[in-house]
């Protein structure tokens, strides 16, 4: 699109009507977190044309600021990326009067490669692998978060807002005193996000928005803007939304779940099948897809070091490479609807997972059980957690590296430069924890030794 493309001067025309001087465009790094830049919206001609300039190392950057030292970043002298607007996805801000914003899509230097290691990138690749067998996946997301207000007096300067025992699947002022719920379900709904309803979950504090089910990309934008909207409500408030995998020790930790389903070129779901348990051959196939490459993919549904302490028997998180009917004990859940709602609820994310990448990784993994026709083990029967029926995923984030990194076949569909940055990144964190001395230890060792 080029500065002289009328579509452009009609869409800066319609948003000078509305009263938005400003656009922000908005993209995701490697850890999820969202990067942008506000454009004043007589310059979005110009943007289009040109792209917007990004340093790369940005995906490479840590959440305190670092930049780690991965190919292509450091090593190049800091090199630039150029991040284009999607204005396919541009949409007013609810809570910002005056702006508007949309997504980006990275490139390399000259804008016309896309830069491989880019989330939505990732994803992309992980669809157009499943296109070439006929299928076009949908996905619906479900995110958990927790709400928190400050607490001077609380080590971390924050305590559970609206902390009390019992308020599971509670709506109204009983689990949350001041409806923030409710403010944030009808601005989420206003910027068109998709969102269905939502409830005060298991922790004091803790909440969960269901968004609707959607092609892959389009659910993953969505799941994206979700959490970058969430928390920029709440710090408008004075609150903190946090998604991190468990950031209480004395609560559960914050799931991300998604339904899986795929269509074939006449739009008919090719889950649905004839047999006892209503599912298809290519969903079994796909079952066992998931399964095969779970220790891999729990790098990228569980990408950080507290992950793992979301896991654990009786934590309703998954704890083992399972599958089973109904069953919120298994990793893999096949939910009761059968026919044009068959599907597979993967229970394996936390809500710390870049949305991109876990949807990639969970299409990639899918793709591959379906095109090496992998066989379905028997489906876990009754409460899950026996180490004797099924494998024990990665207890810990370095585990899942080394999965991913021995996973050949899923590093082939993701791209083999995405990983290699994704991996490098990630073992920085490991050895940056490794360093660290973390509070219990002072608690745990000071006074005796």
């Amino acid at each position: 699109m080029s500065r002289q493309d009328p579509a452009v001067h009609d869409v800066v025309e319609r948003l000078t009507a509305d009263g938005i001087d400003v656009v922000r465009v908005g993209y995701t790094d490697l850890l999820g977190t969202e990067r942008a830049r506000d454009v004043l919206v007589e310059r979005l001609p110009s943007v289009m044309e040109h792209g917007l300039s990004f340093c790369r190392a940005i995906y490479h950057t840590t959440p305190q600021g670092d930049t780690v030292e991965v190919a292509g970043g450091l090593d190049a002298g800091l090199p630039d990326i150029c991040v284009r607007p999607d204005l396919s996805t541009l949409v007013s801000v609810p809570w910002e009067p005056g702006v508007a914003s949309c997504l980006g899509d990275a490139f390399e230097p000259g804008g016309v490669e896309p830069c491989p290691e880019a989330p939505r990138e990732v994803l992309r690749r992980a669809v157009t692998r499943l296109s070439e067998l006929g299928l076009d996946p949908v996905t619906g997301p479900e995110l958990e978060y927790y709400l928190c207000e400050p607490d001077p007096s609380a080590p971390s300067g924050w305590r559970r807002y609206g902390d009390a025992p019992g308020n599971v699947y509670t709506a109204g002022r009983k689990g949350d005193p001041e409806g923030h719920l409710l403010s944030t379900l009808r601005h989420l709904r206003d910027l068109g996000l998709g969102v269905t309803m939502g409830n005060h979950e298991f922790g004091g504090g803790q909440f969960e928005i269901n968004l609707d089910h959607s092609a892959a990309l389009d659910a993953a934008d969505r799941a994206f803007r979700f959490k970058s909207a969430v928390q920029e409500i709440a710090r408008g408030d004075g609150l903190l939304a946090t998604f991190m995998a468990k950031p209480f020790n004395d609560e559960g930790g914050s799931g991300f779940h998604v339904h899986l389903s795929c269509l074939d070129g006449d739009g008919r779901n090719v889950f649905q099948g004839e047999g006892p348990d209503g599912l298809s051959e290519t969903a079994h196939q796909a079952i066992a897809g998931v399964l095969e490459h779970a220790p891999a993919l729990a790098a990228l549904f569980n990408p950080t070091i507290n992950s793992y302490k979301r896991f654990g028997p009786d934590t309703l998180a998954p704890w083992l490479i399972d599958w089973g009917l109904d069953n919120r004990s298994a990793m893999v859940r096949i939910p009761p609807e059968r026919g044009a709602a068959s599907r597979m609820e993967v229970r394996l994310g936390d809500a710390s997972a870049n949305p991109y990448l876990g949807i990639a990784g969970l299409l990639a993994a899918v793709y591959l059980g379906i095109r090496d026709k992998l066989t379905c083990p028997a489906p876990l029967e009754g409460y899950g957690y026996d180490t004797a029926k099924a494998p024990v995923l990665p207890a810990d984030l370095p585990t899942a590296l080394d999965a991913l990194a021995a996973d050949t076949a899923l590093i082939e569909v993701l791209g083999e430069p995405f990983v290699s940055a994704f991996l490098t990144y990630k073992r920085d964190e490991v050895a940056r924890f490794g360093r660290h001395v973390t509070d219990w230890e002072f608690r745990e060792y000071s006074y005796h030794l």
